[in-house]
């Protein structure tokens, strides 16, 4: 079977995960509308649960709905678990929710749950076609991030495919997917160093993963990589060039049937004899990197 970015199966496993992908965008607004709904009513749920939509949380918002304007204890529906003080749970729903907000909570609650069970019945269609493979989803799984929900690699593989043949290099890979500079300069003057508007659907799963490594210390070579270019071109630029890290690894990893190592971007550059800098050159040069310089500390002599 093959599993070009083109063919009918393939084809098919990147509708489903597009959709998914727009589903999951539809439940992230309506719980912001529905949080919307308990902020006006002065119902600080989310100061006081990491889910607002958690079982805890939802189990006091629909009492709240079926008995609008009662005092009631909310020890009952709090999870033995949770570490937060009851008395700040209750001082959470010390707030009154109109019946136009009531009733603005409720559509939006129900929508919330119809959309969470069409998109399992998804997830498990989607899993059912990427079974034919499972080869190319084990190795991209081996890159960091993608290794803890089995969605984001296939997300990834239905918009690249697994053949690899269809990219000539890494680097038009990481140009496919809008993770490189634009090209757009004229007569020498470069007019605009921003990336492109392609890869709508893969961009943002790459920059999800990106962030989500920036708290790990697993992987130095990421890490590592988002300092160096953040200490001197920002933060939303380090991440970019973390994606285009992730890409190039995926490429190569497809192309070589090999799993991801950490070797290839811990290896020591060879030095540019070329670039020549004088010692003051060099101190400017990582004064601006935010370096700060001082002097050897020579040990006493006894």
């Amino acid at each position: 079977m093959s599993t070009k970015p083109g063919s009918t199966h393939i084809r098919h496993l990147r509708d489903l995960a597009r959709y998914r992908f727009k589903l999951t965008c539809m439940i992230t607004g309506e719980k912001n509308r529905a949080q919307n709904c308990l902020t006006v009513s002065n119902l600080k749920l989310d100061d006081v649960f990491s889910d607002v939509f958690g079982k805890s949380s939802r189990s006091i918002t629909e009492y709240m709905l079926a008995h609008p304007g009662e005092i009631f204890d909310v020890a009952p529906f709090v999870d033995s678990r949770c570490k937060t003080p009851m008395e700040e749970i209750q001082a959470a729903v010390d707030g009154a929710i109109s019946p136009e907000q009531a009733n603005k909570l409720r559509q939006c609650l129900n929508h919330i749950d119809e959309s969470e069970k069409h998109l399992e019945e998804i997830e498990r269609e989607i899993l059912r076609l990427s079974d034919k493979y499972q080869a190319a989803l084990d190795l991209i799984r081996t890159v960091p991030g993608f290794d803890k929900n089995p969605m984001t690699a296939i997300q990834i593989l239905s918009e690249i495919g697994g053949d690899m043949s269809v990219f000539p290099s890494a680097k038009h890979l990481v140009s496919w997917a809008g993770c490189c500079p634009r090209n757009d300069q004229s007569n020498k003057r470069i007019k605009s160093t921003r990336i492109s508007r392609a890869g709508n659907y893969i961009k943002p799963i790459l920059v999800q993963v990106a962030n989500g490594l920036l708290r790990s210390k697993k992987h130095p070579e990421i890490t590592g990589r988002y300092k160096r270019i953040k200490s001197h071109r920002g933060h939303k630029k380090a991440i970019i060039a973390i994606c285009r890290m992730l890409l190039t690894a995926i490429w190569h990893i497809l192309s070589d049937l090999k799993p991801y190592t950490a070797e290839g971007f811990l290896e020591s550059r060879p030095v540019n004899k070329a670039k020549v800098l004088t010692t003051s050159q060099a101190l400017n040069l990582l004064k601006q990197r935010g370096y700060t310089i001082k002097d050897d500390i020579v040990p006493a002599m006894n």
